[in-house]
């Protein structure tokens, strides 16, 4: 079992995530075929206990480890196939809302693009367009990963994009960049007769035309509030990948917890896989707490949100992690002395 990414693509993808709604299809599929997950923690090299308590991520090599470790275990050849076959909307975090909000596929396609870094930092999409055909790639951050990687991509693409079209999409030849595994029975089962391996390129090829099908059932109203959480999202992660300090870290923790009610000094310190003690006292050398940090963060999203005409009182509430619109109210008055409303109010008429 391959148990290491080597050379400088390791050290250069060293700080890469993947969020943990990313990680149930493998846990799902783990379950189902009774492997220990203490074993399977084990054997990716993790600590023994960091399936039962997970965190907001994991790190990108832990997950890929976790991919060989259940191939392994399992004595599955195609556990990357079948841990994307169990893929669903919520495997791909706040932009698997987005996609359900996009008019057409070549909208969901454009969103998948910018907002994929929010679930994983495995790789990266690209849509080539060259007018009867199009071209999907997936360029992978770990090229020296086994072919579970990117199997398990391609084959959650598959299966979401069925259960996203509502119907079962035309079969498109597939393209691996690895050797093809000597039983091809469930490539063939999952993607088509066209199944190419030793291509230069992880791509799909389909007609262009069907950028144009719609979405059905799309819920086109609320894409602007989506989307512009998740520019926040994707800001607040792309600035504590610069920044790299412990504020900056936080702040982005923060962020990407705050509507599923985390954003808890526990799980923050979790997240960043240190102790409460030592995030506490990382904090307190960089003259702030933890607190205040998670108001501040509050404050500046709230004052963004207000400035947006999409987003409703309660809307912001949620998305700061207030279980009551009240609560919300109470802390933005203290923040600057003005209710949610009366500030919206005044932008909104200069």
């Amino acid at each position: 079992m391959p148990n290491s990414l080597t050379g400088s693509v390791a050290g250069k993808r060293s700080t890469g995530r993947v969020a943990a709604a990313y990680l149930q299809p493998l846990l799902e599929l783990a379950n189902e075929r009774s492997l220990n997950l203490r074993t399977l923690a084990t054997m990716a090299g993790m600590a023994e206990d960091a399936l039962s308590r997970l965190q907001e991520s994991i790190a990108a090599a832990d997950y890929i480890r976790l991919l060989d470790a259940g191939a392994e275990l399992s004595k599955d050849p195609h556990f990357g196939l079948h841990v994307g076959e169990r893929v669903k909307l919520g495997t791909y975090n706040v932009y698997g809302m987005i996609l359900m909000s996009c008019k057409d596929f070549e909208q969901a396609f454009q969103q998948t693009m910018r907002y994929e870094g929010l679930a994983h930092d495995l790789g990266r999409s690209a849509l080539v367009i060259d007018n009867a055909m199009t071209e999907y790639q997936w360029h992978s951050h770990y090229p020296q990963a086994s072919r579970h990687l990117v199997e398990s991509v391609f084959a959650g693409i598959r299966v979401f994009g069925n259960w996203f079209a509502g119907t079962i999409l035309p079969d498109a030849p597939v393209y691996f960049r690895h050797v093809a595994p000597d039983d091809l029975s469930e490539h063939h089962r999952l993607f088509g007769k066209e199944v190419h391996f030793e291509a230069i390129i992880n791509c799909a090829r389909f007609p262009t035309a069907l950028l144009s099908w719609p979405v059905p059932n799309a819920d086109v109203s609320m894409y602007p509030v989506l989307q512009h959480h998740a520019e926040q999202l994707l800001k607040q992660k792309q600035q504590a990948q610069q920044d790299g300090g412990i504020v900056a870290q936080v702040r982005a923790a923060i962020s990407n917890t705050l509507a599923q009610d985390q954003a808890r000094l526990p799980l923050i310190a979790q997240e960043l896989l240190l102790s409460q003690r030592t995030l506490q006292r990382k904090l307190s050398e960089a003259g702030i707490s933890f607190q205040q940090i998670l108001d501040q963060t509050r404050k500046d999203m709230a004052i963004d949100y207000l400035q947006q005409t999409g987003f409703s009182l309660a809307d912001i509430a949620f998305l700061l992690g207030y279980q009551e619109q009240s609560a919300f109210n109470h802390a933005f008055k203290e923040w600057t002395g003005v209710s949610p409303g009366a500030f919206r109010e005044k932008h909104l008429h200069k």
